[in-house]
């Protein structure tokens, strides 16, 4: 198990709330082009690529002009639609503290992830953008992540996957039972309970005796 290294975060539902303006976004496209979109459908995946979700509402011709509106509403709506989650920021400061690097590894891509972060106050140490899935496998294996902290299944099995310990929080679209299944080693309530875990882990006791 390797405990030192840098500590990677999933940002959507992670560290910030963006529900409230990735909803807005969407309500935004339908109603300026003109297609019905089930936003409960877009909650339940939400944590993919904008480019992925697209393809679920517009033929291919139509990607690109879908995705530039979302990306056009969204970085407006941010401003105002983002909050911190809870122990947000504790959570990437007792990484700091321990002398390693907090990294924000997620799909949002680079132009909307600024906005967000510029949001809500966080500066993480490194943005990896616009990667998911087995692509975040491969750029925590860069990084050499000690621990992926996210929130969906995808997120729990890139930290398995690239050999870092996948932590789950269930502050998105998915309970702690799903994130357990798909590999998390360990589940937080929430972020605020990430320090004490932290320096557990760092101290040499077995996460899984903390299992939530």
């Amino acid at each position: 198990m390797r405990v030192a290294g840098p500590v990677g975060f999933d940002l959507d539902l992670t560290l910030i709330n963006s529900r409230p303006a990735i909803m807005a976004a969407w309500q935004e496209v339908a109603e300026e082009l003109g297609v019905h979109i089930d936003l409960a459908e877009v909650d339940r995946r939400m944590g993919i690529k904008l480019e992925d979700e697209v393809a679920y509402w517009f033929p291919v011709a139509g990607h690109a002009a879908a995705a530039e509106s979302y990306r056009r509403h969204y970085v407006r709506l941010a401003v105002t639609h983002t909050s911190l989650l809870p122990g947000a920021a504790e959570a990437l400061a007792a990484v700091r503290d321990a002398g390693e690097r907090a990294v924000v590894v997620t799909a949002k891509h680079p132009v909307s992830v600024q906005p967000s972060l510029a949001a809500v106050g966080l500066q993480p140490d490194e943005v990896v953008a616009h990667v998911h899935g087995p692509e975040k496998a491969a750029a925590l294996v860069r990084l050499g992540a000690a621990v992926y902290v996210g929130d969906t299944p995808a997120d729990m099995a890139a930290g398995r996957d690239s050999g870092a310990i996948p932590v789950g929080v269930p502050t998105g679209s998915f309970g702690p039972g799903e994130l357990a299944a798909a590999g998390a080693r360990v589940v937080l309530g929430s972020l605020t309970e990430f320090p004490a875990w932290y320096a557990g882990l760092r101290a040499g006791q077995s996460e899984e005796g903390r299992n939530g």
